[in-house]
């Protein structure tokens, strides 16, 4: 099974005061995503982290940390992704800065660009592939983006091609997030009864 997920910003103490997160700690906060990640996830299962895992913690203890979740972990890298640490490096199946990924939902295919960032035209994106992404959280910049997509449907761009283009923020903070990775039928299903 493939799941999703972006900007868990581990060791980033700001971040639960700038995206409102319901911890009170960074401890709180790490020991929540270990216990949704680990729950949910197991050692056949791949995890697509769409960038921002954290704010270069120290470096043992971001190590030690990332070392407990479970799965095959592919980094679509991120602005805040530090690399530099061989160690680290090495409990990641794959680090990439774009991918373009195969899913299944129900039987129909589906084909997703993963980027950490908002782009405003991918691959295929006026015939139904799904872009993924972060770095935005959950702020003005995110919904400027979607107001984008959506004026360039209205204005007939020529990429868009008459669909709509799908662009969806799998940050770990969005309320269809809730802190642990997702699968694709779980991203899609939220969507569909939100539309």
């Amino acid at each position: 099974m493939n799941y999703y997920i972006s900007d868990l910003h581990l060791f980033h103490e700001a971040s639960i005061r700038f995206d409102n997160r319901p911890f009170a700690s960074l401890d709180e906060m790490h020991k929540a995503i270990i216990e949704h990640w680990n729950h949910k996830i197991t050692n056949g299962d791949t995890v697509y982290i769409l960038g921002d895992i954290s704010l270069r913690g120290k470096k043992e203890e971001l190590i030690a940390l990332v070392a407990t979740l479970k799965g095959r972990k592919v980094l679509i890298r991120g602005n805040h992704d530090d690399l530099s640490d061989y160690r680290y490096q090495q409990l990641f199946y794959e680090i990439v800065d774009y991918k373009e990924v195969h899913d299944s939902v129900g039987g129909r295919n589906y084909d997703l660009v993963l980027s950490h960032y908002p782009i405003f035209s991918w691959k295929n994106m006026g015939r139904g592939t799904y872009l993924l992404y972060g770095h935005t959280h959950d702020n003005a910049e995110d919904e400027y983006y979607q107001k984008c997509l959506s004026q360039m449907t209205k204005n007939e761009c020529r990429h868009i091609q008459g669909a709509i283009p799908r662009a969806i923020n799998v940050g770990c903070m969005k309320p269809w997030m809730g802190y642990e990775p997702r699968s694709l039928k779980e991203i899609v299903d939220y969507f569909e009864k939100a539309n």
